[in-house]
């Protein structure tokens, strides 16, 4: 039974693919972004060791005192732990490569599956205020991936607009399924967005094709450009949104937050 004394809980989405290379990292950082700009108070919590999308909003390794490592195994308070960015909106729980020995030493833990829900639901976290929390995931499916859908609401799929991008994301909904099975009832699929598509290109043309026409409506509307501003904006630490606002890719982005709000306030209708 739900806490009535408490305020309504964040919407948790996982940003996954055991596929590296996919935007994964990049769509965790531009839709936390463009949901700030909409006026929403985003967390974005880093459970990829390799911390790229700590770097990409401009968190430095020597800032990160304290990290995921420290959420899921240590009784650290969130007021450590979570830190600001320059993006207005957004917050940060960083990652440094210290995750890689949590995937061992989870192993071991009883709760291993549920401890970044505890951490995401426990009352202190109310203070914050957040509307959304995204969850940028290993490219892997490991224990901090199993974590991660544990813990959340929906999973949010980039997918490569190239070949074989459909073979891998068979796996992945065979994971979501089992998830739902044995640990998250409640877990849904957020939507699948096609990332680095090139209009140009009759490849990225079939493989949208191929995609709307096997998961139908499941598939986001929008789809991201392959577009040189993404790609130079993680070296600047910050958004695409900040560093081209007027760029295809931040309209793209734009459009893929938009698309998130409204289909997740027609589902609490």
């Amino acid at each position: 039974m739900s806490d009535l004394s408490r305020p309504p809980a964040a919407k948790i989405i996982a940003i996954a693919n055991q596929k590296g290379g996919v935007g994964k990292t990049t769509t965790a950082i531009n839709l936390a972004a463009a949901l700030a700009e909409a006026k929403k108070n985003i967390l974005l919590v880093d459970l990829d060791p390799q911390g790229n999308a700590s770097t990409g909003l401009g968190i430095d390794r020597e800032n990160r005192d304290f990290t995921t490592y420290d959420l899921l195994l240590e009784d650290t308070p969130l007021n450590q732990i979570i830190q600001s960015t320059e993006t207005k909106r957004v917050s940060i729980v960083p990652a440094t490569v210290d995750l890689s020995s949590a995937d061992i030493e989870l192993y071991t833990n009883e709760k291993r599956n549920h401890l970044l829900r505890d951490a995401l639901k426990q009352p202190d976290i109310d203070g914050f205020a957040f509307d959304y929390i995204l969850v940028d995931c290993p490219p892997s499916l490991n224990l901090l991936t199993v974590n991660a859908m544990v813990a959340a609401d929906s999973v949010l799929v980039p997918l490569q607009s190239e070949f074989f991008a459909l073979e891998g994301l068979s796996q992945l909904m065979l994971t979501i399924r089992e998830m739902r099975e044995v640990a998250n009832p409640n877990l849904r699929i957020e939507g699948i967005v096609l990332t680095m598509y090139d209009s140009r290109n009759n490849l990225s043309q079939q493989v949208e094709a191929d995609a709307r026409d096997n998961l139908g409506d499941l598939v986001f509307k929008t789809v991201i450009p392959r577009n040189v501003r993404v790609s130079e904006a993680p070296s600047f630490a910050m958004p695409v949104l900040s560093y081209d606002p007027t760029s295809k890719g931040a309209m793209a982005y734009r459009a893929l937050g938009k698309e998130v709000i409204k289909n997740n306030a027609v589902k609490k209708r």
